[in-house]
This record gives structure tokens, C-alpha cells and sequence, in this order.
């Protein structure tokens, strides 16, 4: 277990404000290397623009810092124009910089075969194109790796391959990880810590502590949550 000197992660009072409207109000996170953080809660409630902030791509108040040298890999939400560019899976790692790697390699490690290289983006299925995408944020041999949502528009038959997937990435490569998803049962089942968000934080902390009927219903909504919560099968 991480020890009180390795913290990855410190965020401290976070604000964003887009086009005068404030997005995110006072949040503040800390975490600490092989974490697993989820980040739950409604749609809008400002789950993406808390990763982009982290990322740098946003301007804020409050401060972010990360520790020094620390590698970050991303996996966003969804990509639709990039699968309608006539590239091959190869021409796209081809695009990232100051990532060389074994692109076979670390096709490898998320399961696909070294021949999914020579395969055009747009003739992959949802599983596969969600796959290259995690395998893309590899390259580079992060330490940290943010995902939004990695099985948005996948059926459940795949979101379940490609969160045991992300389970043996962490347990593998001892990576530290940040997920924005919906589904209450990946929470229980992978995460050490939840960020509940609704423009603010709601609740946070350890998930068996911090997801009680009463947070979920401030977060969802009473149908929503209890809905949620019964189809995650939390015991």
C-alpha cells in the first residue's frame, strides 16, 4: 500500500468556470500511487471537465499538482471523427508523440492481436476501437491513466471484458487510475476511493462507507439510485 509520501495527486479547492457559468465548485482530491478513484454521478454534473481540468486543458482556480515526472495516459469518452479518417490502427499510434513503443506489444496487453495494426480504425467493432484506445493511452508507459467513461456506446457483454481488462492493467503495471463511470457495480468492484460529483463534490470516500441510500439519492435522485444501486449488485 501507498504511503503517506506518495501522493500522485493533490487537488485543492478546484473551480472552473466556462463562459461565465460555473461548472465545478470546490473540489479537492487527494491520491496516492495504485489508487483507483471512480468518479460518479449525474450526466452534467461536470465529470469530463474535472479530467480535462487535471489534464491542463481547462483554466481553473484552486490548484492541481501532480508529482513531479509523473506520466499520464487518457482515454476519452468517445472519438466518432477519428473512425471516420482513413487511417489503419498502425497510422494512428503513428500520431502520438514522443511515445516510440512495441505497438504490437501493447496491442498484446489488452488483448488484440498483433495483426489489428494493419486493420483501417472505422472496420473495428466498439470492443476493439475501445481496446486500440486504451492500448494508444499505454504507449508511453504512464503511471496514471484517466478514463471517461471506457465503455460508453459498448454492450454489456463487452463493458464487462473491458473492465476486467482495466482490473488486470492495474493489478499488472500497478497503475494508479481515474474513472468517471455510471455503473455502481465497477465502483464496488474496482475502485479504493469515489468522488461523488454534482458540479461539487457530494459525497467521497471509501465506496461501501460513502455509497449509503442517502448519498446516492442527493447524487441521482430516488428512482435513479435505487435503480442504480439494485442493478450494480452491491451485496
Amino acid at each position: 500500500m501507498a504511503g503517506p509520501d506518495e501522493t500522485v495527486l493533490r487537488v485543492s479547492d478546484l473551480n472552473v468556470t466556462l463562459e461565465g457559468r460555473v461548472v465545478l465548485s470546490d473540489v479537492s482530491l487527494t491520491v496516492r500511487r495504485g489508487e483507483v478513484v471512480t468518479i460518479l454521478g449525474p450526466n452534467g454534473a461536470g465529470k469530463t471537465l474535472f479530467l480535462r481540468a487535471l489534464l491542463g486543458t481547462l483554466p481553473h482556480q484552486g490548484s492541481i499538482e501532480w508529482r513531479a515526472g509523473t506520466r499520464i495516459g487518457y482515454v476519452p469518452q468517445r472519438l466518432p471523427y477519428v473512425r471516420n479518417i482513413p487511417l489503419s490502427v498502425a497510422d494512428f499510434f503513428a500520431l502520438k508523440r514522443g511515445a516510440e513503443c512495441d505497438v504490437a506489444a501493447v496491442l498484446r496487453s489488452v488483448g488484440l492481436e498483433p495483426e489489428v495494426q494493419r486493420q483501417p480504425l472505422g472496420g473495428l467493432s466498439s470492443g476493439q476501437f475501445q481496446r486500440v484506445l486504451i492500448a494508444w493511452a499505454l504507449a508511453g508507459d504512464p503511471d496514471v491513466l484517466l478514463f471517461d467513461e471506457p465503455t460508453a456506446g459498448i454492450d454489456i457483454g463487452g463493458s464487462e471484458t473491458v473492465y476486467a481488462l482495466l482490473a488486470r492493467l492495474h493489478r499488472e503495471r500497478e497503475l494508479t487510475m481515474l474513472i468517471v463511470t455510471h455503473d455502481l457495480s465497477v465502483v464496488h468492484r474496482l475502485s479504493s476511493t469515489v468522488l461523488c460529483l454534482d458540479r461539487r463534490p457530494v459525497c467521497q470516500g471509501p465506496p461501501l462507507e460513502t455509497l449509503t441510500p442517502e448519498n446516492l439519492r442527493r447524487l441521482f435522485g430516488t428512482e435513479v439510485a435505487l435503480y442504480q444501486h439494485a442493478h450494480g449488485g452491491r451485496s
